[in-house]
C-alpha cells in the first residue's frame, strides 16, 4: 500500500464548495464556538486531544489530519498524538485527559446496554473538572460534532489551510 504523493494530494477534490461561500454566517458561528471553548477552563491540549479522538471515532481523515497538525503546532509530542487512538493503555496522558477521552468516546459510541454517559462516568469527569470546565469540554465536543457532517459529506481536502481546503 503506498502513501499518496504530494501530486496525488494536490489532485484531491472536495465534493462540495466551501460552505462559507453559501453561508457566510458560518464564519462567525465557527469563530464564536472557538472563542467559547478557548476560555481557559481546560487546557487547549485537552481540547485538541478530544477533537482528534472524535475525528478518529467517526472516521474523518480531514479532522484527524487537521487536529494532528494543530497538536503538533502546539508542541505536542508524536507519542501523545499517536497514542490518542489507544489512550486506554498508553502511559502519556493525565487522569483528567483520560476522562476527557473516555467522555468523548462515550458520547460518540453507541451503548446497547444503557446510557452513553452513565452517572459513574459523569462522576469521574466531575472529579477532574468543575462546572465551567465540564461545559467547556462538552462544547469542545459539540464544536467538532458540528463540523463532522461537513467533513464526511463535503469532503474538504485534508492538510489544506482553512479557506483553501475546498476545490470547488
Amino acid at each position: 500500500m503506498s502513501t499518496p504523493t504530494t501530486t496525488e494530494q494536490d489532485n484531491l477534490q472536495s465534493r462540495l464548495p466551501d460552505p462559507i461561500q453559501l453561508f457566510p454566517e458560518m464564519a462567525s458561528i465557527a469563530g464564536a464556538m472557538s472563542k467559547a471553548i478557548r476560555n481557559g477552563a481546560i487546557p487547549e491540549t485537552t481540547i485538541g486531544l478530544v477533537q482528534l479522538r472524535a475525528g478518529q471515532i467517526v472516521g474523518s481523515t480531514y479532522h484527524t489530519v487537521r487536529q494532528t497538525g494543530l497538536l503538533r503546532k502546539a508542541g505536542e509530542t508524536e507519542e501523545r498524538i499517536t497514542a490518542v487512538a489507544s489512550w486506554q493503555d498508553a502511559p502519556y496522558f493525565t487522569d483528567a485527559e483520560r476522562v476527557a477521552l473516555e467522555l468523548v468516546e462515550a458520547v460518540l459510541t453507541p451503548n446497547p446496554f444503557g446510557e452513553r454517559v452513565p452517572d459513574e462516568l459523569f462522576a469521574k469527569a466531575s472529579a477532574h473538572y468543575d462546572d465551567k470546565a465540564l461545559w467547556t469540554l462538552t462544547l469542545a465536543m459539540s464544536q467538532i460534532c458540528f463540523f463532522i457532517p461537513v467533513a464526511l459529506i463535503g469532503k474538504p481536502i485534508p492538510g489544506k489551510a482553512l479557506g483553501k481546503n475546498y476545490s470547488r
